[in-house]
C-alpha cells in the first residue's frame, strides 16, 4: 500500500481567506483533486529542535461555498521532512518574520519540496528584483529621502508611489505636482519606497503571464475598475483572460 501523499501549506489563518480572490484557494482545490492530504499552518508554528523542523498544523479540505468553504481539524505536530510539499504562500508583509520562515524552511528543502525555493524567495524581493531589467521598466525611483521623491515627481511630472514589502494594493498613491501630499508619503517613509512614473495604459489593465519550465502558458489581465488606479483584485480588480500584448513577448 502506498503511502499518502501530503501537502503542508504556510498561509494566513484561513478565517480570513477570500475564496473568490485567493489563489491559494485554487492550488489546495486542484491537490485535494489529486489525492494529497492537506495541512494548514502559520509561519509562528515553526519550530526547529535539534536539527528536525516541525509545524503545529491542522488538516484541511476547502469546499468552495461563501461563508462555509473549509473544515479543519485539531492541532497536531507533523515533521515537515515527511511530508510531500511545502507552500510557502502567506502574504507580505516581508518582515524578520517572512526572513526567519525561509531560513527555517530551509531545513528541509530539496529533500521536502518547498514552493518557491525559501533561498530564492528571500534574495528575490519582488518590487527590487524587477530593477535588474531597467530597459523594461517605466522611470523608477528607491529612496527613503522625500527631497529626491519630490525632485523625481518634478521630472516625470505624475508617479505612483508604492511600498516595497506590501501587497494587495495597500499603500498605492499617485501624485501629480498639485496633488502631492507629504503627510501620505511619511507614513510609508519608515522604509525606502518605490516612486514611478505613472503609465496610462493601466486603465488596459496590468498581466499576469504564467511561466512553467520556460515555456509561456497563459496570462490574466488585472482590470482596474472606472476611475481607479490598483488593479490588484484584493483592491477589486477584475480578472479578464488575455493573450500576450504590448511589450509582454520581450
Amino acid at each position: 500500500m502506498s503511502q499518502s501523499k501530503k501537502i503542508a501549506v504556510q498561509m494566513d489563518p484561513i478565517e480570513s481567506i477570500d475564496i473568490k480572490t485567493d489563489s491559494t484557494i485554487l492550488m489546495i482545490m486542484e491537490a485535494q483533486e489529486r489525492g494529497y492530504s492537506i495541512y494548514h499552518y502559520q509561519p509562528k508554528d515553526l519550530t526547529l529542535k535539534n536539527g528536525t523542523l516541525t509545524a503545529r498544523a491542522r488538516a484541511l479540505s476547502i469546499h468552495l461555498e461563501e461563508s462555509n468553504h473549509f473544515k479543519i481539524g485539531d492541532s497536531e505536530i507533523i515533521k515537515l521532512y515527511e511530508v510531500d510539499v511545502v507552500l510557502m504562500r502567506q502574504d507580505p508583509p516581508f518582515d524578520m518574520s517572512y526572513i526567519t520562515a525561509t531560513h527555517l524552511l530551509e531545513q528541509v528543502h530539496p529533500k521536502t519540496l518547498v514552493v518557491n525555493n525559501p533561498i530564492s524567495v528571500r534574495n528575490s524581493p519582488e518590487k527590487i528584483f524587477t530593477t535588474l531589467f531597467p530597459d523594461l521598466m517605466p522611470p523608477t525611483l528607491i529612496t527613503r529621502d522625500s527631497e529626491a521623491i519630490r525632485a523625481f515627481r518634478d521630472e516625470n511630472k505624475e508617479v505612483i508611489i508604492k511600498p516595497l514589502y506590501g501587497n494587495g494594493g495597500v499603500g498605492i498613491h499617485r501624485f501629480n505636482k498639485n496633488s502631492f501630499n507629504p503627510e501620505i508619503l511619511k507614513q510609508y517613509l519608515g522604509l525606502p519606497i518605490m516612486v514611478q512614473e505613472y503609465i496610462k495604459e493601466i486603465t488596459q489593465g496590468d498581466r499576469r503571464l504564467i511561466i512553467i519550465d520556460g515555456d509561456y502558458c497563459g496570462s490574466v489581465a488585472r482590470l482596474p475598475k472606472e476611475g481607479e488606479i490598483k488593479a490588484n483584485f484584493h483592491a477589486g480588480g477584475i480578472p479578464n483572460k488575455t493573450d500576450l500584448v504590448f511589450r509582454d513577448k520581450e
